[in-house]
């Protein structure tokens, strides 16, 4: 893999722990030695339609930042400062619930919670090709929820986002979890503040946010709650996945609706080229 993007989370993740900058001729060099290493992959569903991801999924604040901010592409990884300053400043807020399956040591977040699975997503269709996703029965699982509003939802495989972001300090490559922060009522002065701690994952320690690791997630997105006629974006991987209404560029085309999503992980499921 070689960095040639805004963000650059996923080589910044590879290189950084060894003390590498994140650079093409650095990650050309990790390619030349042929080391590996296991990474995670998430599926998401929504009915029939899947969509693997590797890096992140992001709701509310950081996914608008991410995907509202290409305006600014120019400005290269700059964008996000810029353009999350101006959303901080006239900040959003989402309806919603977000349901999950913690990881051992992290079942005191949320509230118990009952989850029916998406008879239409887990249909098997043996007339389907390819890899459809870990085979994992959700309803036997402790789920827990929380509930809106959000100021963001955000969920992560590996520890950085972007290059001067790292948003999931404890996120490792193969443990079979997904890193899950959340934003709830912040006010804007301290969310200023926190978004300055990004760069050394130090946000995750302030009281407003939660930190927590997952096995599996639902998300329920809403409207905002100050115009409920507007919805917002779901981002994975630095893509569009949801547009919903009055949202930006809602009248293109996404993979998916913007509603319920479920997600999974399956453990070390894809290879990387490794330094070490």
């Amino acid at each position: 893999m070689v960095p040639a993007g805004s963000g650059n989370g996923m080589i910044k993740s590879l290189l950084d722990p060894v003390g590498l900058s994140c650079s093409a001729a650095s990650a050309t060099v990790s390619i030349i030695r042929g080391h590996r290493r296991s990474l995670d992959v998430a599926t998401i569903s929504q009915g029939t339609t899947k969509f693997f991801s590797v890096l992140m999924l992001a709701w509310g604040l950081v996914a608008d930042i991410d995907i509202e901010s290409e305006k600014f592409r120019w400005m290269g990884s700059a964008r996000f400062d810029v353009y999350g300053l101006q959303r901080i400043i006239c900040l959003r807020q989402y309806n919603g619930r977000i349901l999950f399956v913690p990881a051992p040591g992290f079942e005191s977040n949320g509230k118990p919670a009952s989850y029916n699975v998406d008879k239409e997503s887990s249909v098997s269709d043996k007339t389907v090709l390819g890899y459809q996703g870990p085979d994992t029965n959700l309803e036997d699982l402790e789920w827990r929820e929380m509930k809106g509003p959000f100021v963001s939802v955000w969920l992560h495989n590996v520890p950085w986002g972007a290059e001067n972001t790292l948003a999931a300090p404890n996120a490792k490559f193969s443990d079979g979890f997904l890193d899950l922060i959340v934003m709830k009522d912040c006010p804007k002065l301290a969310l200023l503040s926190l978004m300055t701690k990004l760069s050394d994952g130090t946000h995750v320690q302030s009281p407003y946010v939660s930190y927590l690791k997952v096995k599996a997630f639902v998300l329920e997105p809403g409207s905002r709650i100050d115009e409920e006629d507007k919805e917002g974006i779901i981002d994975s991987d630095g893509e569009v996945l949801a547009r919903g209404r009055r949202s930006y560029k809602c009248d293109e085309k996404a993979l998916m609706s913007y509603g319920k999503l479920q997600i999974t992980v399956d453990q070390g499921l894809a290879t990387l080229f490794s330094p070490e």
